[in-house]
């Protein structure tokens, strides 16, 4: 079967809320093994939705609206469905008495207008909402073909569709398979480079399949497999992954959920490793995102900020000439940051970071993003150049990914760093 998910809200389209809910009906609906072909999203404009709606019930089995079933004038959902079915729209007196008793129990009173939420297509079957005053509600209709329409609020849908919607869906559609997605987080390496060094895996991958998605600093390796058995399918995706992980080494990083901040927490903890950061340009966001990992006191020792000229001589001590003769962007001054902080908090590691996120600073021979990280440990200092292309905040974040990246590939080698 083919599902459309079909989104409404001239909010939607104006950029003033982020469509959510359709990310999460195709995440749900995957794992539950129903495949998603389209998806719409529509103004509140009542001769638009119902466009929408037709062209959805021409060419897919399944259609899953969310938003416009609250009471004011703009939500228009039920009343464009009924119209577009041809059928009257019915007052269900038990939605009616289930949204009175919600005003009472929050101690309101209950306007008017709230009455049009029990107003249900003719033959259409009400979704509870327990979270909301807007009930949803599925049809059948001939050839087998499901409408179904929820409401726009996220907390509502949700459960909705995992206790309503779906379980209906797999019954009614005799669905035995389950999909079940896996990704794999690469760090330090192009997208194009990335596809050069797998690309044959992932043309010649039917299920499980292979698809690269690129994220700021990270390349996402998705593997997707659909199988009746979830043990069959997790085994079809250990066996991809292992291959994966054999021919790309330590540029895998993480699996799913996991940050580069986390895995770096746990690398150093493995190895009884403590940690200092000296950085200019990224202003303290290497600190907040080593420190945002429960139980990083038990590694991370310091960070300072160290901004101005006047704060890299005073609190890492990088000497005053250093900077006159390389100027504060420069491999040396990286360079004396990284052993400066890790000489003054003691640690067994230190990074030091200088660069321009611009989008001003910038010179011929200095531009914006050109980004020098160091990392010192007891033996040595290494230092890498980096050349960012986004805006400011993007180029922060960036040097943060590069400096956690670096640590990261140390901690791995036992050994200093070399670039990719």
């Amino acid at each position: 079967m083919g599902v459309e998910i079909l989104t409404i809200g001239t909010e939607l389209l104006l950029g003033q809320s982020i469509d959510t809910n359709s990310a999460y009906i195709g995440e749900e609906l995957a794992e539950a093994g129903i495949d998603v072909y389209w998806k719409t999203t529509v103004g509140d404009n009542e001769g638009r939705i119902g466009e929408a709606l037709r062209l959805a019930l021409a060419r897919s089995e399944i259609v899953i609206s969310t938003g416009g079933l609250g009471p004011t004038e703009d939500d228009l959902t039920c009343r464009v469905i009924a119209a577009v079915l041809a059928r009257p729209l019915i007052l269900d007196l038990t939605v009616l008495e289930s949204i009175r008793r919600r005003f009472a129990e929050r101690g309101l009173a209950m306007s008017k207008n709230n009455e049009r939420q029990a107003l249900i297509p003719d033959g259409a079957t009400v979704l509870r909402n327990p979270r909301g005053t807007a009930p949803g509600f599925f049809v059948r209709l001939e050839g087998g073909r499901v409408l179904v329409a929820m409401p726009g609020v996220p907390s509502e849908m949700q459960p909705m569709l995992r206790d309503e919607v779906i379980p209906r869906l797999r019954e009614w559609f005799g669905v035995k398979a389950r999909i079940r997605s896996r990704i794999l987080k690469t760090s330090g390496i192009t997208e194009s480079k990335l596809d050069e060094l797998i690309g044959d895996l992932a043309r010649s991958a039917r299920n499980p399949t292979i698809a690269l998605l690129a994220h700021a600093g990270e390349i996402h390796i998705r593997l997707t497999v659909k199988r009746d058995s979830e043990g069959e399918g997790e085994r079809l995706l250990d066996d991809l992954e292992a291959r994966l992980r054999e021919r790309l080494g330590a540029l895998v990083f993480g699996r799913n959920e996991e940050r580069l901040e986390e895995v770096v927490g746990r690398l150093l903890l493995n190895a009884k490793q403590t940690i200092a950061v000296a950085e200019s340009c990224t202003g303290g966001l290497v600190c907040h995102r080593l420190t945002n990992v429960p139980g990083s006191s038990a590694y991370f020792i310091c960070g300072e900020v160290v901004y101005s000229n006047e704060a890299k001589e005073s609190l890492a001590g990088v000497p005053r000439e250093l900077i006159a003769q390389h100027g504060a962007v420069s491999q040396p001054v990286a360079h004396a940051l990284a052993s400066g902080i890790r000489e003054a908090a003691g640690t067994d590691l230190a990074l030091g970071i200088t660069g321009i996120a611009g989008p001003g600073g910038a010179t011929a021979e200095k531009p914006v993003g050109l980004t020098y990280i160091a990392l010192a440990s007891r033996e040595k200092v290494t230092c890498r150049e980096f050349r960012f292309l986004g805006d400011r905040e993007t180029n922060k974040l960036l040097a943060s990914q590069g400096a956690l990246d670096m640590l990261r590939r140390h901690l791995l080698s036992g050994q200093d760093v070399t670039p990719t």
